[in-house]
């Protein structure tokens, strides 16, 4: 893939994994009272309107390739030659980070500002790529660019905000491109639990829901009370006669009308928000308009029931750094009838440090190619099928979606606040029978895990697993006979 000197997308962010971040700390605050640089290798992440810089590598300094002064840090040019080497074998961009001796995000000095501009066209030259500065305060807040060919000349871009995504998820905002939400006597509840500047975190997050079905449908409206000022909403299918007993905020009249529209209305019904943004997107995750959709979400609620879009979420989480988090009910019946006898709910966040969904055995990646071949719209394979298939296995009512919803929530809190953070970061499961939420311990992927080896890599190691989605043509099919 070529990149052009400018990203052609209207916003520029960063994302980091949480161990190269502990890594990159601890070497530029190592010293109190001095800055410190290091460089680092990206990955391009491009959706829709976002371009993403996923930092995948860092490159330490050598001995003599850097002078420390009492006043700023003097780079050789040696280490920047070996860097691009480097980034040139890897085909990946070229990122400088330095530390600033105060706190918060951080402003450009002259000598920053002279120093980045400089590399821009030699990094550029090399690698096909832009070049990045990234700027570590003494707080761990990180600032962002990105240096743009412009009318003859190299400008910088700012970032929107810098993600560092791990167990838990640190974003830090550039407060003049995602304002701070207005404190309202509205939130007070609200805010007296998590905080003001958690509150601030949530609200200026941009959150995808994937599938707005029963719990799609609750997911959004609690993100709409609690104040999320941007989501985006993705689901191809329409609202049937069948979806009344589930889905909230939907009516008689709503059916044949897609399920987007009826969350849209009632996601502005509900929402305490002052600014309001909502993206519709009426294709699949697992199709190219959906995923690069997704591409541009900090975090994603994956409210899906097949093995496909999870597996594409599952790579998401991984290869961009986008944390997902997923749950499924399945009911139990007595053996051979239609008799009730039983029920669970799981969910489970994804990211790096964090055992990915094939692992966990949420889905078969075998069962994902059953679906992308087609086969789970064919009435003769389903027939099939035994009884007690998964595939088969779609019953729900509307206090199981609730209460799944809710807890999906609450783990989006604690995967961005880490209040009353006491191992909620584990799988859980809830047993219906029971009454009761088991914990299934801290488990991690195994060693032959795929996803491990992709982290922040974007679509450069593994294809984008996306193509033509039978479930969602033949949605669009009774949709256009609806017309």
């Amino acid at each position: 893939m070529q990149y052009s000197e400018k990203t052609e997308k209207p916003e520029f962010s960063v994302a980091i994994p949480a161990s190269l971040n502990r890594d990159v700390n601890t070497h530029l605050l190592k010293q109190a009272g001095k800055e410190d640089v290091a460089f680092a290798l990206y990955k391009p992440s491009l959706g829709a309107s976002r371009f993403t810089s996923l930092v995948h590598k860092i490159i330490f300094p050598l001995e003599g390739e850097r002078i420390i002064g009492s006043i700023g840090v003097e780079i050789k040019p040696e280490y920047f030659k070996r860097v691009c080497k480097i980034a040139m074998e890897e085909k990946s961009g070229v990122i400088l980070m330095h530390s600033h001796l105060g706190p918060g995000w951080q402003g450009m000095s002259a000598p920053d500002f002279l120093t980045e501009r400089q590399y821009s066209s030699p990094s550029f030259s090399l690698t096909e790529m832009p070049f990045v500065g990234l700027t570590l305060g003494t707080d761990g807040t990180w600032s962002a660019r990105i240096w743009e060919y412009n009318n003859e000349w190299y400008e910088r871009k700012s970032a929107s905000a810098v993600r560092v995504v791990g167990k838990s998820m640190n974003v830090y905002f550039n407060d003049n491109l995602r304002i701070k939400p207005e404190f309202k006597e509205i939130y007070k509840r609200t805010v007296t639990v998590w905080g003001k500047k958690n509150h601030e975190t949530l609200a200026r997050l941009k959150v995808g829901i994937v599938g707005l079905g029963s719990v799609g449908s609750m997911v959004a409206e609690m993100l709409a009370r609690m104040g999320v000022e941007r989501v985006v909403l993705m689901d191809f299918d329409e609202v049937q006669i069948h979806n009344l007993d589930r889905l909230l905020g939907a009516t008689v009249r709503d059916i044949g009308h897609l399920k987007i529209q009826v969350a849209e209305r009632q996601y502005m019904k509900s929402s305490t928000a002052t600014r309001c943004e909502i993206r519709l997107v009426p294709h699949g995750v697992t199709e190219k308009e959906g995923y690069l959709e997704a591409l541009d979400c900090d975090v994603i609620f994956s409210c899906v029931d097949r093995p496909w879009p999870r597996h594409v979420l599952n790579h998401l989480a991984y290869n961009h750094l986008i944390p997902v988090i997923d749950g499924g009910i399945r009911i139990k019946f007595l053996e051979g009838t239609e008799e009730f006898a039983g029920a669970d709910w799981q969910l489970q966040t994804v990211s790096p440090e964090r055992i990915c969904l094939s692992c966990l055995g949420v889905y078969q990646p075998a069962d994902a190619q059953t679906e992308q071949a087609g086969l789970l719209e064919d009435p003769t394979y389903l027939a099939g099928l035994p009884k007690d298939s998964h595939f088969k296995n779609n019953e729900n009512v509307f206090p199981f979606s609730n209460n799944l919803a809710s807890l999906e929530v609450l783990q989006f809190i604690e995967l961005v606040t880490s209040i009353g953070n006491d191992g909620a970061t584990e799988p859980q499961r809830y047993s219906y029978n029971e009454g009761y939420i088991r914990l299934l311990g801290d488990k991690q992927c195994m060693d032959e895990c795929l996803f491990k080896e992709g982290v922040a890599m974007g679509d450069s190691l593994f294809p984008r697993p996306t193509g033509f989605d039978h479930a969602a043509t033949k949605a669009r099919e009774r949709q256009d006979k609806l017309i």
